[in-house]
């Protein structure tokens, strides 16, 4: 069982009182052969401490209630500790500073404020963020406000790529932009003064953050043309060839209605709704892969839960042969990268995709559309 710390206000500790110099109060906290001083900011004349109290003076009342106060709030810390089975005197200044912080650690901040940024946002968003404080959690590198450095923020993104062995891309948009929007929001409550991403350099990768996740089109035929051996897998390579085909996120495809396809003439059926994520309107034309998936399933697509929907992806590339780590947002873009091979005029693309505009749709897949105008103009010979 773990020894509770003493605490006790000690006067004039140094002393350098007089009867007319005055010395400071302080709070002195022992355990374990060890002892901590802490200011309380009080300073008094030698007649005016008496008994471990303070007296003689119009705020006598006053000043004890702020030692009393600050006996209750180390006591709360020293509790806490207690519960979590190690106790710190060293760490106590600390923990006090973030009790006046609102009472509240950064880690509870940022759960808090999770819930109010996942309020009316689609099911993977959330999830996202819920992922995000999961690992916040677990990682409690970055428990308190004070935690928040430049040098812990640099120690998490070695982490990130040394024992979780994320690129740039995955680092940024899993984690290190959850945090910096959190520490924004933590600036702007008064809880933290500066931003420590404003002095660091944390690589995105933004410019190809589209380009290396897809299939070729020569991997999305041994893909759909490879048994995989269970009905469960094979279900799981069928929504991916859907959602190739399709130019689907998870969201969109999860929210697939077949009785919203209109049929066109000519036997085109159209799929015309708003994504999940920013609402804006998509329209695409079903190819034949996906008019065959959803005729094979009756119309209605065989969904499983978006995280086990991923994990098994990495056991379809396997099957076939891919060394590539699929992901549902791999189907997106290489759906969107074959549209763009095949010479689909770019503004097309784009309302599949569900951008707002071609700006987007271009700043995702501006390498792609040069290494296309290459392969096109080398095939002109004057």
């Amino acid at each position: 069982m773990l020894k509770v710390p003493t605490i006790k206000f000690v006067y004039n500790r140094r002393g350098v009182a007089t009867k007319n110099h005055t010395a400071s109060v302080e709070m002195r906290i022992g355990h374990d052969r060890l002892c901590k001083y802490l200011s309380t900011g009080i300073r008094l004349l030698p007649k005016e401490w008496r008994n471990d109290r303070v007296t003689g003076r119009t705020d006598a009342i006053e000043l004890n209630r702020t030692l009393e106060k600050m006996r209750t709030d180390a006591m709360k810390v020293i509790n806490a500790m207690i519960d979590e089975g190690m106790v710190d005197i060293n760490e106590i200044p600390l923990r006090l500073k973030h009790l006046h912080d609102g009472g509240k650690t950064f880690i509870e901040f940022c759960r808090e404020r999770a819930e109010i940024r996942k309020y009316g946002k689609a099911e993977d968003s959330q999830e996202r963020y819920n992922r995000f404080i999961r690992f916040l959690t677990d990682y409690g590198k970055l428990k308190y406000f004070s935690d928040v450095t430049e040098r812990n923020i640099l120690e998490l993104d070695q982490y990130l790529i040394k024992k979780k062995g994320l690129k740039d891309n995955s680092k940024w948009n899993g984690y290190h932009r959850f945090l910096n929007s959190f520490i924004i929001d933590a600036i702007a409550e008064g809880l933290m003064k500066r931003n420590p991403y404003r002095s660091l350099h944390i690589p995105t990768d933004k410019e190809g953050k589209g380009l290396h996740k897809y299939l070729t089109l020569d991997e999305v035929k041994r893909l759909k043309a490879t048994d995989m051996g269970t009905e469960s897998l094979n279900r799981v390579r069928d929504l991916f060839i859907f959602q190739t085909f399709t130019c689907l996120s998870y969201v969109d495809m999860k929210a697939f209605n077949f009785s919203k396809v209109k049929n066109e003439g000519d036997g085109h059926m159209v799929y015309t709704g708003r994504r999940g994520k920013t609402h804006q309107e998509f329209s695409f034309l079903l190819l034949r892969p996906a008019r065959e998936i959803l005729k094979k399933y009756g119309h209605k697509l065989p969904l499983i839960s978006n995280v086990k929907y991923n994990e098994y992806l990495k056991v379809v590339a396997q099957k076939a042969g891919i060394d590539k780590p699929l992901t549902s947002h791999w189907a997106r873009h290489t759906g969107a990268t074959i549209l763009l091979n095949e010479g689909v005029d770019m503004e097309v693309v784009a309302k599949v995709l569900g951008h707002s505009s071609t700006r987007i749709t271009r700043s995702v897949y501006a390498k792609l559309l040069d290494d296309t105008i290459v392969r096109e103009l080398s095939k002109v010979d004057v």
